[in-house]
Formats: C-alpha cells, sequence, structure tokens
C-alpha cells in the first residue's frame, strides 16, 4: 500500500504547525514500537517503519490477520458498513514484534510467535470491547471492562501474565462504585498503573496503581473534570483530557508532587492523547451538546506542555452520529521514538476512514 498525500484540513494558523507527509486511506493506526507503526485495514493488521525521511512511497508489510465471523468480513468491507458495526482492531499493545494482543468486536486475541492468525483468548461477555489494551515492562498486560452497565454492576480488570494466553480476574470495583473502566495506561516513569473510571459522581475516578494492583489509591474522584479516557505520563507528571458531555472539556497536568493545573479550554470531549517528539497532543470528537456545540474535531498540541494550540480541524460528515459513529481522531498507543504524529481520523468530511502522518518539527 502506497501513501496518498494531500493538502492539510482548513483551520486557523496556530503559532506552529504541523506538516502533513503521508495519507493512508483505509488504515486505522493502532499502535507505535519505537519506530514501528501497527495499523489494520478491517482485520488484517500491518507495520511500517518510520524513518526521518517520510515520503508517498512509505509502504505497509502484512504482519497478520484474525479470522472473524463471515458477516463482518463483508460489514468492514465498506466505510459505511464497517462503522455502523464498529469493525475491525480497536486497541493492540505491542509485547514485542512477535508477540501481541489485540482487542476486537467481542473478544480479546492474541498473536503468538511465529504465526500468522490472531487467536481468541478472551470471550467478551459485558459489551463489545475494552478501549484499551495496557502493557507493562515487566510483561503483565491488563485490560478494564467497558459496557454500558445500566444496574452498575460490578466491574473487572483482566490481566494475563503469560503473554496473553490466559486471562483472570485481577481487580474488580463492586457494585455501585464505577459505570466502566476507560482506561488503564502505565506510567514508566514511576513504574505503575494510571486507572481512569467514569462516568458521573464518585464514579469518576484516576485512580494511581501498583502494577501488579495490589496498591490502589485514588488521586481524584467525584466531578467530571477527573472523567477522563487520555492520560499521557512524563518526566514531569501526567497529562489527560477531560471527557464530559455535562461541562466544558479541559487539559490538565497532575505534576510529581501531586499538584493540579488547568492547562487549556478544549471544544469538546476527548478520548485520545499522545506524546510524539517533545509534543504532546488530545484529540476532541464531534458529541455536539448543550454545553459543548461543536460540530468538529480538533487537534491540540502543545512543544513547552503549558501553552496549547488548536492545530488541526476536521468537520463532521453528514452521516447520523447514532449509527455512523461521533467524528473522533484517533491516535494510536504505544511508544513513539519518532518525530512523527499519527492520526486517524473517522466520520469527518474528506477524510473518513483515514491514517495521516505529520511532521512535528519542521
Amino acid at each position: 500500500m502506497k501513501a496518498d498525500c494531500t493538502s492539510d484540513p482548513p483551520g486557523s494558523k496556530p503559532a506552529w504547525q504541523l506538516r502533513r507527509v503521508a495519507r493512508f486511506p483505509g488504515l486505522r493506526a493502532l499502535a507505535w514500537s519505537g519506530n514501528q507503526l501497527y495499523a489494520s485495514r478491517g482485520y488484517d493488521l500491518f507495520c511500517a517503519t518510520i524513518s526521518s525521511e517520510v515520503t508517498s512511497e512509505l509502504s505497509w508489510r502484512p504482519i497478520a490477520r484474525y479470522h472473524a465471523a463471515w458477516w463482518r468480513n463483508v460489514s468492514a468491507s465498506t466505510r459505511l458498513s464497517s462503522r455502523l458495526c464498529r469493525d475491525g482492531f480497536h486497541a493492540l499493545a505491542v509485547l514485542n514484534a512477535a508477540t501481541m494482543v489485540a482487542a476486537v468486536p467481542g473478544a480479546i486475541v492474541t498473536l503468538c510467535p511465529n504465526e500468522k492468525v490472531f487467536r481468541c483468548t478472551h470471550r467478551i461477555t459485558r459489551g463489545t470491547r475494552p478501549l484499551h489494551v495496557t502493557s507493562v515492562s515487566d510483561g503483565s498486560i491488563y485490560w478494564g471492562e467497558y459496557f454500558d452497565n445500566a444496574a452498575r454492576d460490578e466491574v473487572h480488570i483482566y490481566a494475563s501474565s503469560d503473554a496473553g494466553a490466559h486471562w483472570n480476574v485481577a481487580c474488580t470495583f463492586p457494585r455501585g462504585a464505577v459505570r466502566h473502566v476507560h482506561n488503564i495506561v502505565y506510567d514508566p516513569f514511576a513504574n505503575c498503573l494510571w486507572i481512569l473510571t467514569g462516568d458521573y459522581r464518585d464514579e469518576c475516578r484516576i485512580l494511581r496503581a501498583s502494577c501488579n494492583l495490589s496498591q490502589i489509591d485514588v488521586v481524584l474522584q467525584g466531578n467530571q473534570q477527573a472523567r477522563a479516557v487520555a492520560l499521557v505520563p512524563t518526566e514531569d507528571g501526567v497529562y489527560f483530557s477531560s471527557d464530559t458531555p455535562l461541562e466544558a472539556n479541559s487539559i490538565f497536568r497532575l505534576d510529581r508532587r501531586g499538584n493540579l493545573s488547568k492547562l487549556s479550554p478544549m471544544g469538546g470531549s476527548s478520548i485520545y492523547g499522545c506524546q510524539a517528539s517533545n509534543a504532546l497532543f488530545f484529540s476532541t470528537m464531534a458529541e455536539p451538546g448543550a454545553v459543548n456545540p461543536e460540530h468538529e474535531v480538533r487537534i491540540y498540541g502543545s512543544r513547552d506542555r503549558n501553552n496549547w494550540d488548536s492545530l488541526l480541524l476536521f468537520r463532521k460528515d453528514r452521516w447520523p452520529m447514532r449509527w455512523f459513529q461521533y467524528g473522533n481522531a484517533f491516535l494510536p498507543d504505544g511508544n513513539n521514538s519518532t518525530d512523527f504524529l499519527a492520526v486517524t481520523t473517522v466520520a469527518v468530511e474528506n477524510e473518513d476512514m483515514a491514517t495521516s502522518l505529520y511532521a512535528v518539527n519542521s
């Protein structure tokens, strides 16, 4: 597959800009592993090596695939049906070049060394998939249950200590404690986990946990600004964005001393964040409401971690959000050692289901 370069999306000119260097229609960026970028098309996984000079000739090599139900292979073949059915890979944790764990609709799947097909290692019975899968430096892998949970049943965090071959319940939030788990993020600077839960009142929590979950402490709780999905650890603290349709959203820093600072307002709810080069980024989704009326998707970025700009803007397309998804910009997980930002946009005009690479230091 080859890149197709086009002009940048329209928007106001910030103090610094991102330069798009490549565009890949139909690909969803999932995870970085150093300079390796993993992306999917339907239920096929690919990888590209990102060098210092990305050109339109960048190619992707096939890694593996997941054998989904026959009807999902049909629905995944077109953009709108794929959006309607929420098809394809939705999260990926890269343990090494040969071992990976991913979330697909209804299952956690694992790729073992010397194999080309992901195996189902856990059937999901509540909800369809977790939002993220997280790997830790000691080899442990975690994901938290994400389902509607109107009855506020107990919610589990699952763990694997054998590279995703088997799963066990590692932690349980009791009935009524939280609605679901938004994310679990490994913090290599403090060797801990950050657990993010939602959605209302005391269900909104940012928790700091030991890597074996033997100790879990509440850091923030009880308001919509603690309702978060995206969190990026850095040496000076953790940066996170709020994800609420009920209040204005913002970007925050929680420093290593426990001090919380509000850094910048955002135009909408945010569920993805990442670091590329020395810059940090968060995206918003088009989830219009009385408080956040924008029908636009934005990428916010900062090079000094204090001053934030709206760098990219995409307009929601005409297809109904209830059926064909909110407009959004996915930012891949993992450790990115390059100077490029990968962005996958969905349900936006002209850039639906496309991945673009942007030069950060141009």
